[in-house]
């Protein structure tokens, strides 16, 4: 999987989980594209469909995101450390709209509003699970 080095996104990830194998996963569901594994490096996008976004509306939070829908392959890069992974988009979310205005800094760089979920793989590839919620640069 090739990733990009177009700047497309700033916002805060988190972690979901969306199949099996990762621990406290269990056997959660493949997410709106089928494919969702928590083992995998992939992720949930806010607007990956009309339904998504109607659902997610980062527009009520100043978010004006692009679609990407299943399938889309994406950088994300931890905006303190520089780690970053290269993800699948295989979900829909986060809800952002339920975390307008939320931020999450370090080292005095800032990120609003939950613009990405990453599996437990993907996330652990840039930061700890524990950490919850991390700065990020999205490109594609």
């Amino acid at each position: 999987m090739a990733c990009g080095s177009t700047k497309l996104w700033n916002g805060e990830a988190t972690w979901f989980c969306c199949g099996t194998a990762w621990g406290p996963c269990a056997s959660a569901g493949g997410g709106a594209c089928g494919t969702c594994r928590s083992s995998a490096l992939q992720a949930a996008w806010p607007n990956a469909s009309k339904a998504c976004w109607d659902l997610t509306r980062p527009d009520l939070c100043g978010e004006d995101i692009p679609r990407r829908g299943c399938g889309s392959v994406m950088k994300v890069r931890h905006d303190c450390s520089g780690a970053s992974v290269c993800v699948t988009v295989s979900d829909c979310g986060p809800r952002t709209r339920s975390f307008c205005s939320e931020a999450t800094c370090c080292d005095g760089v800032c990120r609003t509003n939950r613009v990405i979920d990453l599996t437990p793989a993907a996330f652990s590839a840039i930061g700890s699970l524990s950490s919850g919620t991390l700065p990020v640069s999205i490109f594609e």
